[in-house]
Parts: C-alpha cells; sequence; structure tokens
C-alpha cells in the first residue's frame, strides 16, 4: 500500500508525460523498421533500393560524403562479393539512433576499386574465397532518412578468411559459430 501511494504521488507531483513517451517509442520503431527495411533490401542484393534509404547529405564516420558516394561504395561491395549478406543478430533503436549487430558475409568473385574493407582488396583478383565476420552499423536517422552512419567490422578476420593475411605463426583468430 505504501508503494502505490508513493507512486501516486509521484505522478501527481512530477506528472507523466506519456504523450513524449509514446511519442519516442513511435520514432524508435519506425527508425528501426526503416533500417530492417534496408538491410532486407541490401540482402536482396538490391543496393541501389538501399541506397534510397540514405539522405542525399548523408555523412558517413561524421564526414560529409552524400548520396552518390555511398552509392558507389555499395556497387562496388556488389561488383567484389555478388552473394554479400549482412543479416542482422541484435538492433536497438533509442530516438534517432539506431545500432545494430551483424553477421556480414561474402564471396570474394570481383575485384575491387574503391578503398573499403581496409583497401587491402583493391586490383586484386577473386581468391573465391567465403568470408563472414561480426559487423556493428550504428545509424543516425532523421526525416526517414539515414544522416549518419558508422561501422566497425573484423576486417582482419575477413582478410584471413579470403586468404590475403595470415595470422602470426601460432595465433588463430576466433570464428563466428553458426
Amino acid at each position: 500500500m505504501k508503494i502505490a501511494a508513493f507512486v501516486l504521488l509521484s505522478v501527481l507531483a512530477f506528472g507523466v508525460n506519456r504523450e513524449g513517451v509514446a511519442a519516442d517509442v513511435d520514432k524508435s520503431a519506425e527508425n528501426a523498421a526503416l533500417i530492417r527495411a534496408h538491410h532486407d533490401a541490401l540482402n536482396r542484393g538490391d543496393w541501389k533500393n538501399a541506397l534510397t534509404y540514405f539522405a542525399e547529405d548523408t555523412k558517413n564516420f561524421g564526414r560529409p560524403v552524400g548520396r552518390q558516394r555511398v552509392g558507389m561504395v555499395l556497387e562496388d561491395i556488389w561488383t567484389t562479393f555478388p552473394d554479400f549478406r549482412l543479416d542482422i543478430i541484435d538492433l536497438v533503436a533509442k530516438d534517432d539512433v539506431v545500432v545494430v549487430r551483424c553477421k556480414e558475409s561474402g564471396t570474394h568473385l570481383g575485384v575491387q576499386k574503391l578503398p573499403v574493407n581496409g583497401g587491402l582488396l583493391i586490383g586484386l583478383p577473386p581468391t573465391h574465397k567465403h568470408f563472414e565476420v561480426e559487423v556493428i552499423h550504428w545509424y543516425k536517422m532523421r526525416d526517414g532518412k539515414i544522416v549518419d552512419h558508422y561501422g566497425a567490422r573484423d576486417d582482419i578476420g575477413m582478410m584471413e578468411q579470403l586468404g590475403v593475411l595470415t595470422a602470426p605463426k601460432g595465433f588463430e583468430t576466433p570464428q563466428p559459430k553458426p
């Protein structure tokens, strides 16, 4: 009874802004759904549709790159890894920020031209090897579009799996479990 009275007095004294809380939950859910749809387009190999989720003035790692540059990167990724996938493992959304932990995979079947993936694949003939690593993507949203993106991937593990790098003698990189 004392707890119920305390809660009632707290609500009366400080108020509850249900509309604000509901709006935050709605915005978070809306942004999470947009990122899921973006990833679905990526996983269908429809990078042109996935590109529409980025704002014209989008940034990458806080630097202005614009939607056109993002499109060039996405096209290069699909040229290099035609079966590229980015499967969401965990997703957290709060207001205008969505963070996802993903399993990224693909088979190296093309020649990369842009300095992504640490730049280690530029000009390298296809290894025909498959990779699977985990990656974290952090998205900032505005008006239903991605306006900033940050990512962290196990590039060394990826390069080892593709046969581009070898681990130091006596050291093995842990592989993700299926």
